[in-house]
């Protein structure tokens, strides 16, 4: 069974707090949303603002293979906003709870219902195609819930959606009004999960096996205070759960990292590393007993292939490494130590991760390096020049030049510091020719005085997913960020390279 995905990124999504999307933005959003293969978008609200009004009239001219709607009160001037940006499919809504409609609306349920049967009636003559909401229906009194979606639906609405506006709502008692309103309204029914509770994808699964038939979801799940149901969390779960139906979605599920990545950078909202499919650890493994069974047979530890949502596997070591996945990640760089060389190495490793600290991929090499008395490592880039200038009433800025396997290049580039200066003018560089990008900073001060050193760990990442960790003590922290950069990019490199000759 086909199941509805209408995303709602650019308007329920950017009422996040800090989130504000220029026109611009929110096209390019809208065609990555149409790339990945939604049904439906949620354009804006069109009355709020002539920004937000041109954006959507930019979505709209552009025909993507979407439907296109626009969110709007139960009153003329908002129906009339929607027309104004040329579009043909609007989402009405009205609150019905008696805590809305006393301390928000100063409205009886009786003129609530009125308004919503003119409104619907009003979008239907203006020719739209007319999606009906019951703000906080899962506050809803049941027997009122049932005849305002019954009188609508007789009203000429196409769409009935259930609105779990404060996340308040359990899967069970979700399931019960989805079948109330498919019952009162035999119309298609949407359910709109808030997450506060932690249970929008759960709600939402739920209303999709009552027989809700669409889901109104963002991208991260982001949106207002908790965020929304996540898009990808709910359409891998449709994909791969064990449903008694079978529910299939017109998702491309191999973009959704990539989506994820982009409307993270878009809206400026950082996507929580333990985050389902689409954190930095979803697929990443650093116990010895899990990394020993992903190595043997990535489902004893992965529900799903990482490729599958456009990922890739990554291992990690610490104190709770073991041999094999250590080695993997050797193997990664060409580098097989001995069967006692193996064990001096992972000896080294667990010692770092007993006094607390995050051994890199860098820090790894160096320690094989060091026990193996070799180095195997071709050192692809090489920094060959270097400076920044900063100071008062001047955007700092930086001047790097790199060789990369001989080629002389360089960049200038601003940044809001000098360390930021300085990695935005190598990202610059590397961008060119790996899509290398600073997933992670993280400075730490290891010594006090006038000597202090810095510690600087960058975790960096290239177009494929790969992740690569790495980490330099110095005294200058812009030197040490550049060091960290460069030797983060080698390791990075060096893995793409030696891959390449595998294929």
């Amino acid at each position: 069974m086909k199941v509805r995905i209408f995303d709602t990124t650019l308007r329920d999504g950017e009422q996040t707090p800090g989130v504000s999307l220029s026109p611009d933005k929110k096209l390019s959003i809208a065609k990555k949303l149409s790339e990945l293969g939604v049904d439906a978008i949620e354009a804006g609200f069109p009355v709020i603002s002539e920004g937000e009004s041109n954006a959507i009239k930019m979505i709209v001219e552009e025909n993507l293979p979407l439907e296109v709607c626009g969110l709007a009160r139960t009153n003329q001037k908002d129906i009339d906003a929607a027309v104004s940006c040329g579009l043909k499919y609007i989402h009405a809504f009205i609150a019905t709870s008696d805590i809305h409609l006393e301390h928000k609306l100063n409205m009886t349920r009786e003129q609530a219902l009125e308004k919503a049967v003119e409104s619907v009636e009003y979008g239907k003559s203006c020719g739209l195609q007319v999606e009906f909401s019951a703000e906080d229906a899962t506050r809803t009194d049941r027997d009122f819930l049932k005849k305002i979606f019954s009188e609508v639906a007789k009203a000429g609405a196409d769409r009935i959606d259930i609105p779990d506006t404060v996340g308040y709502s359990t899967p069970q008692y979700i399931a019960e009004i989805t079948k109330d309103a498919i019952e009162a309204t035999k119309l298609p029914v949407s359910v709109h999960c808030h997450n506060d509770f932690g249970l929008a994808v759960a709600n939402a699964l739920s209303g999709i096996q009552a027989g809700a038939s669409c889901a109104h979801v963002t991208i991260n799940g982001i949106g207002e205070r908790a965020g929304n149901a996540s898009l990808e969390e709910f359409v891998m779960a449709l994909h791969s759960l064990q449903f008694e139906n079978k529910w299939e979605t017109n998702i491309n599920t191999k973009l959704l990292y990539e989506t994820s990545r982009y409307v993270s950078k878009l809206a400026g909202i950082t996507v929580q590393p333990n985050k389902a499919i689409v954190g930095q650890n979803a697929f990443g493994h650093e116990s010895g007993i899990h990394t020993h069974g992903v190595l043997s047979n990535p489902l004893t530890y992965e529900p799903i292939s990482p490729e599958l949502v456009g990922r890739t596997r990554w291992l990690q070591v610490g104190k709770h490494a073991g041999i094999h996945g250590m080695n993997a990640m050797l193997a990664e760089y060409g580098v097989t130590p001995n069967d006692q060389q193996t064990k001096e190495i992972l000896s080294k490793v667990k010692a770092l991760g007993d006094q607390g600290k995050q051994v890199t991929e860098v820090e790894l090499l160096a320690i094989a390096n060091e026990i193996m008395g070799e180095n195997k490592l071709k050192r692809i880039v090489q920094l060959t020049g270097f400076s920044v200038s900063t100071g008062i009433g001047t955007m700092p800025y930086a001047f790097v030049k790199i060789s990369v396997d001989g080629k002389e290049m360089s960049a200038t580039d601003y940044g809001v510091g000098p360390v930021d200066a300085s990695l935005n003018a190598i990202q610059k560089i590397t961008g060119q020719i790996s899509e290398v990008r600073v997933k992670e900073y993280r400075l730490d001060s290891i010594s006090g005085g006038a000597n202090a050193l810095c510690e600087v760990t960058i975790k960096l990442e290239d177009a494929k997913g790969n992740l690569v960790s790495s980490k330099s003590v110095g005294e200058d922290i812009v030197t040490t960020s550049v060091q960290a950069m460069i030797d983060g990019i080698n390791r990075i490199m060096l893995k793409k390279l030696l891959k390449e000759k595998k294929v």
